[in-house]
């Protein structure tokens, strides 16, 4: 029903002629007195109502307070109109269906029992029921698979291979992170630029949504089924019963299947309990929320950018055309540099390739980021009017993207320099490969301007996942003590072994190259915590399986006197002397 009055009200419903004035039909009908006149004046025109407009402003309010509170009865709140994201949402899907109840379950079992002792193979192996779960609901709800869904899902279960390979923490993260953000996609679909974005942290939107869809699920059939639940149960409990029974006993008979049987069985104990708890919930709500988005997902899609308004083709043109010119003898100076005129600039700066190398690198990187930000603003606010308009567009933009171009070459040629001077570290390699990457954003952005931008979002997304994936398979730890090793081997140069010990056991083969002291002084601080860790093989990534090897066949012996002299204990000048005194009879590794 609505509140706003009807176009027919004018109408009377026994005679069917107008009347002149009088209340709105919502408001309770008054008696007219005899001297008013019910037809218009000509002298005067159509008469004023005979209820005053305060007075009839009043008795609607009252009349609605009425409406929401009465005298006997509770009170209740007016309806409000839908929220702002209503539209976006599709309707309810329908009951949970039991499939995924039981995918649900076994992501929060293998979450409590796996997760808790470490990132490796586990991961992969939690996501399989979690995407089973999602599959059956989209399947339940009618959705099919297309090609991008397709590519996400791939996407985000190649990522989680990254810690069953790479025993390194940071691009780890990263590939965990970025493996959660494909998988949202995949349960979304989105394909604009907000869609893109939001809805790779969309699934979150669906964890209150996902809790109440499972719970009305095992509700319903509960009350309909207790019969069942209760066969399920018991024989649950017999098969659990007989496998611990004879399990027990086989284990005691030989040593060789208890310990295979150690190896396969997760090691729960009671102190572990409040963590397992917890990573069962998460497994929990994370496969109902995925189920849950898969069934009836958000489309984020609808969320939309109004446009700024068009500029005049001057007015547009040309900041861009002079930001063009800019970089254009930037860049001019720089192929002078590269191709020999660097003594002249070493003459008025004072600075050596290395130093002229460091202090431009970080500015370049921004100039990069913020070339994309000029980008994005200029097609806001770019001319729109026709074909000339746009053939104006892509020659400006295009121009300004092939020069950023030759400033990213001129940015990683810098980092290359510093690297040849001082080494390889975690640092350098990282911003050297997000360099790397925009440069295909600005690739990307070029095809856009031929082909149509209708990919781009998504085009961006995947070359984002594969950066990450790529940076996690080629193993940082290891190129960074490779190239450590490699300066070290072809010109003796000082080698930092202080900062070669803290890597991870992905960085073990190539640390195994060096000769002694060194070897065993960067291996010592990677063999002892691999001889204090007690992961399980699902735990375990190959790059820690293969240092434990390399470092059972030729152990790390140096003591730590001999690692001293080389520097490696990070005491300070000063302090030498005391610390070597009062540590005679400690090996602190």
């Amino acid at each position: 029903m609505s509140d706003q009055p009807s176009e027919a009200s004018g109408v009377s419903g026994s005679s069917g002629s107008p009347k002149a004035s009088g209340p709105p039909a919502d408001a309770s009908p008054t008696p007219q007195p005899p001297s008013q006149s019910t037809s218009p004046s000509p002298a005067q025109g159509v008469e004023p109502p005979a209820t005053p407009a305060y007075l009839h402003a009043q008795r609607q309010r009252a009349q609605g307070a009425q409406q929401t509170w009465q005298p006997g009865r509770p009170w209740q709140p007016p309806v409000k109109g839908p929220g702002a994201t209503a539209k976006l949402r599709p309707a309810a899907p329908p009951l949970i269906p039991l499939a995924v109840l039981w995918a649900a379950l076994a992501t929060a079992v293998l979450s409590a029992l796996l997760l808790g002792d470490g990132l490796g193979v586990n991961l992969l192996i939690v996501a399989v029921p979690a995407a089973l779960a999602a599959a059956f609901a989209a399947r339940a709800a009618g959705r099919r698979l297309r090609p991008w869904t397709a590519t996400w899902a791939v996407g985000g279960l190649a990522l989680l291979a990254v810690p069953a390979l790479r025993d390194a923490g940071w691009p780890t993260f990263l590939a965990v992170v970025s493996a959660f953000a494909l998988g949202s996609l995949a349960l979304h679909g989105s394909r604009s630029w907000l869609g893109v974005l939001i809805g790779s942290v969309g699934t979150l939107d669906s964890v209150p949504a996902g809790i109440r869809w499972g719970w009305r699920g095992v509700r319903e059939r509960a009350d309909g089924s207790r019969g069942r639940w209760g066969t399920a149960v018991r024989t649950t409990a017999v098969a659990v019963g007989l496998l611990v029974v004879f399990g027990t006993l086989f284990a005691s008979a030989d040593a060789a299947f208890a310990d295979l049987l150690g190896r396969l069985t997760p090691d729960v104990s009671i102190v572990d309990g409040p963590l397992r708890t917890f990573l069962f919930l998460v497994g929990l709500v994370g496969a109902l929320a995925a189920a849950r988005t898969a069934a009836a997902p958000v489309r984020w899609d609808g969320l939309t950018v109004k446009g700024g308004k068009p500029r005049g083709r001057v007015e547009w043109a040309l900041p861009l055309i002079v930001l063009d010119l800019l970089f254009a003898a930037f860049i001019t100076l720089q192929l002078v540099v590269l191709l020999g005129g660097y003594d002249k600039v070493r003459e008025k700066t004072g600075l050596d390739h290395a130093e002229y190398a460091r202090q431009g690198f970080w500015q370049l990187l921004w100039a990069t980021l913020l070339t994309l930000l000029v980008i994005a603003l200029a097609l806001r606010w770019a001319p729109r009017g026709g074909s000339r308009d746009r053939t104006l567009v892509r020659a400006v933009l295009g121009t300004l993207c092939v020069l950023t171009l030759v400033v990213v070459a001129s940015a990683l040629r810098r980092m290359d320099l510093y690297v040849e001077e001082y080494g390889l570290t975690r640092l350098r390699i990282s911003v050297a490969a997000m360099e790397l990457w925009l440069g295909v954003v600005f690739v990307l952005i070029l095809a856009a301007g031929v082909f149509g931008a209708r990919f781009l979002p998504r085009a961006i997304a995947v070359s984002a996942a594969a950066a990450v994936l790529a940076f996690g398979a080629i193993s940082p730890d290891a190129v960074v003590a490779e190239q450590n090793v490699q300066r070290f081997e072809d010109d003796r140069a000082s080698i930092d072994i202080d900062y070669l010990k803290d890597l991870s056991a992905d960085a073990v083969p190539a640390l195994d190259k060096l000769p002694e002291p060194q070897r065993s002084c960067a291996l010592r601080v990677i063999q002892r915590d691999l001889r204090g860790s007690d992961s399980p093989w699902y735990a375990t990534s190959w790059g820690e399986a293969r240092a434990e090897e390399i470092l059972r066949e030729r152990p790390a012996t140096a003591d730590h006197r001999t690692c001293y002299g080389l520097g490696t204990d990070g005491v300070r000048e000063g302090e030498r002397d005391g610390y070597e005194q009062d540590h005679d009879d400690y090996d602190p590794y």
